[in-house]
């Protein structure tokens, strides 16, 4: 009797979310990236600096601009990268509307 060879589970990189802690796969958060330039939105996710994970709700970027993303990417985040994270954060759905669309 031949043995079946075991499948490999697949590894999946975890992240946490700056604005609310809880932890998902990595390709299901934001990425964004300080750069010598600044603040970025990562949409990659390969762009090279120090990094840090937000959910696609506006909840978590509120709570993250307040204070946490700026600490977690060991940064103070200046006027320009601000109004930039906010205008990316304005086009993302409100909870409201990502709730209408699961249903």
């Amino acid at each position: 009797m031949t043995k079946k060879p075991l499948q490999r589970v697949k590894h999946i990189p975890q992240r946490t979310c700056v604005g609310c802690r809880e932890v998902l796969p990595k390709r299901q958060m934001i990425r964004v990236v300080r750069t010598e330039e600044g603040v970025r939105v990562d949409p990659t996710g390969k762009f090279a600096g120090r990094g840090a994970y937000l959910h696609d709700r506006r909840s978590c970027w509120e709570r993250g601009l307040k204070g946490a993303l700026g600490h977690a990417l060991k940064t103070e985040l200046r006027q320009d990268d601000r109004a930039r994270l906010e205008e990316f954060m304005n086009n993302l759905p409100s909870e409201l509307e990502a709730e209408g669309q699961a249903l």
